[in-house]
């Protein structure tokens, strides 16, 4: 059974910043695709970035030129580095991967983290 694990989130002051990382374990043979979502009470939950199939990333406007997502592929990890937080970024981020557990054939199926809280003061 795959598994994603999230770590880093906690309190940040605007301004600052903060590296979120997301560990798959169990049986992975690749990451095919790292997305984070947030998500905050009463809404939806919400694309901030994600490294697609391709290899293309994309981001949400709001977080365009403040946040970068990352992966390593030999740690089957991803990455999401925030900078120049604002309040407005205060949520739950959730890990999202497309992982591939029986070789290259395999096309893989998407697995969600737990979620970590991220919080912005002013």
């Amino acid at each position: 059974q795959v598994q994603l694990a999230e770590s880093g989130g906690g309190p940040v002051q605007s301004g600052g910043s903060l590296r979120l990382s997301c560990k798959a374990s169990g049986p992975v043979f690749s990451i095919n695709a790292v997305s984070w979502y947030r998500q905050t009470v009463g809404n939806r939950r919400e694309l901030v970035a994600e490294i697609t199939t391709r290899g293309n990333s994309n981001y949400a406007d709001s977080v365009k030129g403040r946040f970068t997502i990352s992966r390593d592929g030999a740690r089957n990890s991803g990455f999401l580095q925030m900078d120049n937080v604002v309040p407005e970024d205060t949520g739950v981020y959730y890990c999202n991967m497309i992982v591939s557990q029986w070789g290259p054939r395999d096309e893989g199926e998407m697995y969600w983290g737990q979620g970590t809280q991220v919080t912005v003061s002013s």
